[in-house]
Order: structure tokens, then C-alpha cells, then sequence
């Protein structure tokens, strides 16, 4: 296996900042075919990635003078943001759509991936993030205006949080709200998942964090991610600077 799971980004910036895009990527590394069975309209879909979050991770990395992390794969091989036990780690309906390349997946195939992608993102993610005993992490994830079926989802950004460590999501929320931006508070979905990226890198270790999500019609382009870069960047320093983490 030759692909590369995982890119980093400013790995020798000075922040205590580590921004980090967990579904990056919509590629199907070729030791996999290159293609899952899907049509390209739905890989170019939120769920085969984050739409638009690399874009904004990145430059947002760049503006926080910090190091940056972001997957290579989809997350439809594998869920870089799941448990190694859950249920949906590899998905195999996501929103209408079969993945036929996913239909079949069992232990065996289930264990390589987790050995060729998920792993070694996460092995790399742990190694930056223990460079400074002081390191924040943001994550950064997009969302759809609309599931199928579903309400619209109004919110510009949402800031997702556990019950376990609120420390950074409460200021911040605030601080957007002030902006006068619709803030979702653990919107659209919860911030608790037992396994995943911030529960695995900050809850388990005590780092400080926060799980940033962007409504993916506003960051489709590069114009909304470095708008959305420039906005964000401030603002977490100064709440950051502000509680004394």
C-alpha cells in the first residue's frame, strides 16, 4: 500500500493550535480501485466528504500560524471520525445512496483499512498534537443544508462540544453569536461521540477544543473558505487568549 492516508500541513509552526479535517478527501486510494460503485455526483456529495472544510482548514491553519492535518481518504472507505467499534465506521447506505463496494465489507477487509487509513491518520494526528504539552485542537467539518427528507438546516456554523469539556465551545459560541452570526449549539448534531477525533485526541488527554462545522454552500468555492478563514481565525485566538487555557 502506497497511498498516503493523511497530509500535514506547517508541521514546524510555533501555535499551540492543531487544526484538523477528519473528512478532507473524496478519494478512493487505488489499492481500494479508485472507485466505490458510486456514481461521481454522489462522491462529489457530503457523503463521501466534507465539502469545502479542507479549503477552509487550511487556510485557517495558515492564518493561525499552526500545524494542520487532513485526511486522504473518504470517509465513505472509512470514518476517520468514528470509533473503531461503531456501527458506522464503514457506511454502507449514507443519506439515499447504496455503496456498493461496502455492501460486503467484514472483519477482514474492515481490519486493513483500519490498518492502511484510519490508523496512521491517527497516529499522525497523536504525534503533533504531543509536540507541545499545551496543544488545541480545532476541528474543522462541513455540513449539508439538507439531508434528504429532512428540515433545512439553517445555520451558517455550528459549534459542537461534549458535555465533558466545554471550556472553549461556550466562549466561542457566545463570541459568534455576538457576531451576529446564527450559531448552532451542538447543531446539527451532538458533540458527544465516544470514539471519535475529539474524544480520542482532547477528551482522553485534557487538551482544550472545539469542532467548528460550516454549511457547505457557504465554502463550496474559495472565495467562502478564505472569507470564512479570515473570520474565524481572529476569534478563536482571542477566546483562546481569554480563558486562560
Amino acid at each position: 500500500m502506497t497511498d498516503q492516508p493523511f497530509t500535514v500541513v506547517g508541521a514546524d509552526r510555533p501555535s499551540r493550535w492543531i487544526v484538523t479535517c477528519d473528512h478532507a478527501s473524496n478519494r478512493v486510494p487505488d489499492c481500494l480501485g479508485g472507485d466505490l460503485g458510486i456514481a461521481p455526483a454522489d462522491m462529489a456529495r457530503h457523503i463521501a466528504y466534507d465539502v469545502g472544510a479542507a479549503g477552509v482548514a487550511r487556510r485557517l491553519a495558515e492564518r493561525l500560524n499552526a500545524r494542520a492535518i487532513l485526511s486522504d481518504f473518504s470517509r465513505l472507505v472509512i470514518d476517520p471520525n468514528r470509533g473503531e467499534d461503531d456501527p458506522t465506521l464503514i457506511m454502507k447506505l449514507y443519506d439515499g445512496t447504496i455503496i456498493p463496494a461496502n455492501r460486503h465489507v467484514g472483519e477482514t477487509e474492515t481490519q486493513r483499512r483500519l490498518d492502511a487509513f484510519y490508523r496512521p491518520y491517527h497516529a499522525a494526528l497523536a504525534e503533533l498534537a504531543a509536540r507541545r504539552d499545551d496543544s488545541v485542537i480545532c476541528a474543522v467539518h462541513s455540513f449539508t443544508p439538507r439531508l434528504n427528507g429532512r428540515a433545512p438546516r439553517p445555520w451558517p456554523i455550528g459549534v459542537l462540544y461534549s458535555h465533558l469539556d466545554e471550556r472553549l465551545a461556550r466562549p466561542l459560541i457566545a463570541r459568534l453569536v455576538a457576531e451576529g452570526l446564527r450559531t448552532g449549539d451542538n447543531e446539527p448534531y451532538l458533540g458527544h461521540l465516544d470514539g471519535d477525533s475529539i474524544d480520542r485526541h482532547a477528551l482522553r488527554t485534557g487538551r482544550p477544543n472545539v469542532l467548528i462545522e460550516l454549511r457547505n454552500d457557504l465554502i463550496g468555492q474559495e472565495d467562502g473558505q478564505i472569507a470564512w478563514a479570515d473570520r474565524l481565525a481572529p476569534i478563536l485566538d482571542e477566546v483562546l487568549a481569554s480563558s486562560q487555557l
